[in-house]
């Protein structure tokens, strides 16, 4: 079975943030069969009430790519896991979150199933996603929607504000991927 990069989108607007973020990706960084290959950097963003009541108080979010082997349904199972170890109100999904992660990318499979849906569907509509993501892989072809990360960018007409957090709370956050040198790890 060969690895295959996945994009998880995380944020947080309850609790102490920060915090919150760097045990996610922490624990995701934990994950048998996987390698954590890149973190953009933190960026605060307001609210988005698309249909949901997240509160008043404003996101962290970034993106991690992560290499891995685990298949898309585990590794979405492993996600509501670590949301629920950190504290996220799973019977109120859409409320204030300690933890949100979402599966973005799984390479470039396209999966519609009623418990697993990659690319997520409403990724392309989100400044707060687009812009971490295109830190770490601005050439990325959304496999449905055929548009590369920058050009859904730029074609974006979300309007909530993105700002990048400064200073940044550890160095791991921008952590670029790196080129390979052709070995298997």
């Amino acid at each position: 079975m060969s690895r295959e990069t996945a994009y998880i989108g995380f944020g947080s607007n309850a609790g102490d943030r920060i915090d919150l973020c760097n045990r996610a990706i922490t624990l995701l960084g934990l994950l048998p069969h996987s390698r954590v290959a890149g973190i953009s950097l933190l960026y605060e963003t307001e609210p988005v009430h698309d249909g949901t009541d997240p509160g008043d108080s404003w996101f962290l979010n970034g993106v991690v790519q992560l290499e891995t082997d685990v298949m898309p349904r585990s590794l979405l199972m492993v996600l509501r896991e670590i949301e629920r170890s950190l504290g996220r109100d799973q019977d109120h999904r859409s409320g204030p979150r300690t933890i949100d992660l979402d599966l973005l990318f799984y390479g470039d499979q396209m999966i519609n199933d009623p418990d697993v849906v990659v690319p997520h569907p409403r990724l392309h509509q989100r400044r707060f996603v687009l812009i971490p993501m295109s830190e770490l892989d601005p050439l990325f072809v959304h496999p449905t929607l055929q548009r590369t990360i920058t050009q859904l960018l730029a074609e974006n007409t979300d309007t909530s504000e993105v700002r990048l957090l400064f200073p940044q709370p550890s160095t791991h956050y921008g952590l670029r991927p790196t080129c390979s040198s052709g070995q298997t790890p």
